[in-house]
């Protein structure tokens, strides 16, 4: 059956599935392509009619992840300009408005898009959350640093998306006033420069890190991807020069210079930029309730299928400590811990928590003793709450263990369309438990477990066995602090 809902620029024509309604593809910004490209977004221009919002729209242009992971994360490619697109799921028939949560996907910002099968957000509607998905630009064209161009246009598009959640969620039953923003991975990255945006103030008011802490760069380091490809394609390092340049070859040489990149062993990529505009450099506090994590295991996904984990020596162990400066201490402990560990094992160990958990729990740490008079307080002057929690389940396949992007399926309540990373066996009780916990965050700002304070309680969703720690793997994570 369809269904009509009315947003500031027009009708939209959605579908409704048992007590589930979807409105597919609309539109948030211009497509960002002719005048509008390497621009910040510009407004949607209004229809007349009813425009069909029954499929998804195009994805942001982009090459699909080079083997082995484009068969544990298949990219969904869909041609088409009107890539500032997102999707809305929610309760067919709404009494009170309902919480919202916007999710913001992964991909290193150079792959993904909302129209991940795995992203489907019926789990989340038929639990009273109207759940928004979105794509924003990606590679060059959303974060390449031009001196002709704004910085960030990515994240330019995410908060336009954010803006269109707050004009228009009330007409598909959403509470613009109870908003949460949750991503993962660059999504997550995304989200952590979004808390400290003005551009961004006031769009949310909850947030949740999967696998993401917080990180920029300067304008020169952004800019060395942009510089490279430039000299490979022979035109000038600016947006007028590569506007000139066919999309597909575009996508080829940048495709060629970061494809085998990844966030754990490095190489050229795309980061958010300190511009002093959308991401300033003295940022204030956040001051919102923040639930984050990351999985136990997250170096697997990139050590395991590449054969990487087998590959390194003892030699290759000790050069990756003289290149990111890491102790011998640190590596020692970390031995000490593993005794039976393989090199590739110590090194994939030490990234995760050098990578993630560390900054993410100097992020937790840093909102109980910020002492600025603003915050870390939400709008109503409440202290602003952290929640912590570690995935710990194992995955069968290819040994992944619990791997970077493992914990998304049961996040949204669809092992069926995560198999590729979990199998057909993953626990379903650790999905209802999981996703109940980000349903409730997104309903109340408390996910079931006690705030982060001094003891470091960390919530650890395995199966069997979900439970609250204290400071787990204290001694090696004190390294990092």
């Amino acid at each position: 059956m369809d269904i009509i809902a009315a947003t500031r620029h027009g009708k939209v024509r959605g579908r409704v599935d048992g007590s589930i309604a979807s409105y597919l593809g609309i539109p948030y910004a211009a497509a960002p392509f002719g005048v509008h490209r390497f621009r910040a977004p510009a407004p949607v221009e209004p229809w007349e009619g009813i425009r069909d919002a029954l499929e998804f729209g195009p994805t942001a242009p982009q090459r699909p992840y080079r083997p082995p992971l484009d068969r544990l994360i298949p990219d969904v490619d869909i041609p088409g300009e009107e890539c500032l697109n997102l999707n809305v799921w929610a309760p067919w028939t709404v009494g009170e408005p309902l919480p919202v949560l916007v999710w913001i996907h992964g991909g290193s910002l150079r792959n993904g898009s909302a129209a991940m099968p795995l992203y489907d957000g019926r789990a989340f509607a038929r639990d009273g959350v109207v759940l928004v998905s979105i794509n924003y630009r990606l590679g060059v064209e959303g974060f390449g640093v031009f001196p002709d161009a704004p910085d960030n246009r990515g994240l330019l598009d995410q908060i336009a998306a954010l803006t269109w959640v707050r004009d228009n969620i009330a007409g598909f039953g959403g509470d613009p006033g109870r908003v949460t923003v949750c991503g993962e991975s660059a999504g997550a990255i995304s989200i952590a420069a979004l808390l400290t945006s003005p551009r961004a103030a006031g769009l949310f008011h909850r947030a949740i890190l999967q696998s993401g802490p917080p990180h920029t760069v300067t304008r020169d380091k952004g800019a060395r991807t942009v510089r490279a490809m430039a000299k490979t394609l022979r035109v000038p390092a600016t947006a007028e020069g590569f506007a000139g340049v066919d999309r597909e070859r575009l996508l080829d040489v940048q495709d060629e210079l970061v494809g085998r990149a990844d966030p754990v062993s490095g190489g050229p990529g795309f980061h958010i930029v300190v511009d002093d505009d959308v991401v300033p450099a003295d940022p204030p506090p956040p001051s919102v309730d923040l639930l984050l994590g990351c999985n136990r295991e997250e170096y697997r996904l990139w050590f395991v299928p590449s054969g990487a984990v087998e590959r390194v020596s003892r030699l290759t162990l000790r050069l990756a400590l003289l290149k990111f400066r890491i102790p011998g201490r640190v590596a020692r402990l970390y031995r000490a811990g593993r005794p039976d560990a393989k090199p590739g094992v110590i090194l994939g160990e030490m990234a995760t928590d050098l990578l993630l958990r560390g900054p993410l729990n100097r992020l937790a740490d840093s909102r109980l003793t910020d002492s600025r008079p603003s915050g870390s307080r939400t709008a109503d002057s409440r202290p602003a709450r952290t929640f912590f929690y570690e995935f710990a389940w194992r995955s069968p396949v290819l040994e992944l263990g619990a791997c970077h992007a493992l914990e998304i399926g049961f996040v949204f309540d669809n092992l069926r369309h995560g198999e590729a990373l979990s199998g057909p066996d993953a626990p379903q009780p650790l999905a209802d438990v999981m996703h109940r916990a980000w349903v409730d965050f997104t309903t109340s700002g408390d996910p079931g477990w006690t705030a982060w304070d001094t003891r470091r309680p960390v919530r650890v969703f395995d199966h069997p066995g979900t439970s609250t720690v204290l400071a787990p793997r204290q001694e090696e994570l004190r390294a990092w602090l």
